[in-house]
């Protein structure tokens, strides 16, 4: 028997064959349905691109207002997940909370579409569960913490009615914009493993629900989700130790100590910039200024950068300066990663779409090397 390959967390493995995006280190560019992501988030909002993303085409300006008011229509949920958050325990994380309201409801979809897992399908679900995931994350939350529910507002668009439900306070232009941004950063990025997750759970003709709420266990572990928080636990901690004076020694303290710093380092960026954290690092000054604690919190980010940089050849990733920006924005620290979740929502809907028009179960081997010849007539049981 050939000896078989084998690579831990099968880096470098290629798995599929997609047409929805690509990170090509090389050029270090973020590919999503042939466009630059970095382009795509610098000249349209989030929106436009989730209709990319899921259908591969940009809108036209008739598909754009079609899919636009379907995201304003469907956003209402059944009143039973508020009640669904209701008995669960105040101690509940919310991506939790965020799981479970997935899979709940999955049971509100057409039985026939749920047992018929076809790409078109697939786009109707994914699209209805978009419009409802900023919902059941910002209720998840307000409801965990003894918060009255804030139902969608049909006059918002989707990023502004997302930051509207977590605030309850409708956002300005610049709030609006700059969390619009961090979606649009957040929406695709080839096959990190809450995807692989989705399709895997796909191929075996699983309906979408059952592949997004796979992928939501997924991305709350802290080594795939959870970055964004840590950064921003990690620059409040330095700034109550002293702030951008002991920025620079807090780093070297836990660096000698062998500790992770997150949001530096990526799987496949290795020691490159993670080019959505080039772009969202220029918009935190704007919103340093606003916030009372802002530009003090900035210098910290400046020097943690710089330390980690000389330090480790290492640059930020995306929840860097993500970790930031929501704190800045007033958002609830323990809402970071499960708005990464909604703003993926559009990637993991095209990816389970693809998934199913061109299935092939995934069935990988292992290579074994526990004990052989072993024989029960060996042992005494009793």
């Amino acid at each position: 028997m050939a000896q078989e390959t084998y690579s831990p967390g099968l880096e470098g493995v290629i798995a599929t064959i997609t047409e929805i995006s690509y990170l090509d280190v090389d050029h270090g560019q973020i590919l999503v349905r042939g466009y630059d992501l970095i382009e795509l988030a610098r000249h349209l909002s989030y929106v436009p691109v989730a209709y990319l993303v899921i259908h591969g085409h940009l809108p036209n300006d008739e598909e754009l207002a079609a899919f636009d008011q379907r995201l304003r229509e469907d956003a209402v949920v059944p009143q039973e997940v508020y009640q669904l958050f209701q008995l669960m325990p105040k101690t509940t994380a919310v991506m939790d909370a965020q799981r479970t309201a997935i899979s709940f409801l999955a049971s509100y979809e057409d039985p026939a579409m749920l047992r018929t897992p076809t790409p078109e399908n697939d786009i109707a679900m994914g699209t209805r569960l978009l419009a409802r995931m900023p919902v059941i994350t910002a209720n998840a939350y307000r409801v965990l913490h003894d918060q009255p529910v804030v139902e969608p507002d049909p006059s918002l668009g989707f990023s502004e009615n997302f930051l509207y439900m977590i605030t309850g306070q409708k956002p300005d232009e610049t709030a609006r914009r700059i969390f619009d941004l961090t979606l649009t950063c957040y929406i695709e990025h080839e096959m990190p493993n809450s995807t692989f997750a989705a399709r895997v759970i796909a191929s075996t003709l699983s309906d979408l629900y059952g592949a997004v709420t796979g992928a939501t266990a997924s991305l709350k572990g802290p080594l795939h989700g959870g970055a964004n928080e840590a950064v921003a636990h990690m620059l409040l901690d330095i700034l109550e130790q002293g702030g951008a004076d002991v920025a620079e020694r807090y780093i070297l303290d836990r660096l000698a100590r062998k500790e992770r710093i997150m949001g530096f380092g990526h799987r496949v960026y290795m020691k490159k910039y993670d080019p959505r954290a080039a772009l969202m690092k220029d918009f935190i000054p704007e919103l340093a200024k606003r916030h009372p604690q802002g530009e003090e919190l900035y210098r910290i980010y400046q020097i943690v950068e710089e330390t980690m940089h000389r330090e480790k050849g290492l640059f930020p990733n995306a929840d860097y300066p993500v970790g930031l920006i929501y704190y800045l924005l007033g958002i609830p620290i323990d809402l970071d990663t499960p708005i990464f979740l909604v703003a993926r929502t559009a990637g993991l809907v095209a990816h389970v779409a693809e998934q199913h028009a061109h299935n092939r179960l995934f069935r990988p081997r292992v290579r074994y090397e526990g004990p052989r010849d072993l024989h029960p007539t060996q042992v005494t049981v009793h």
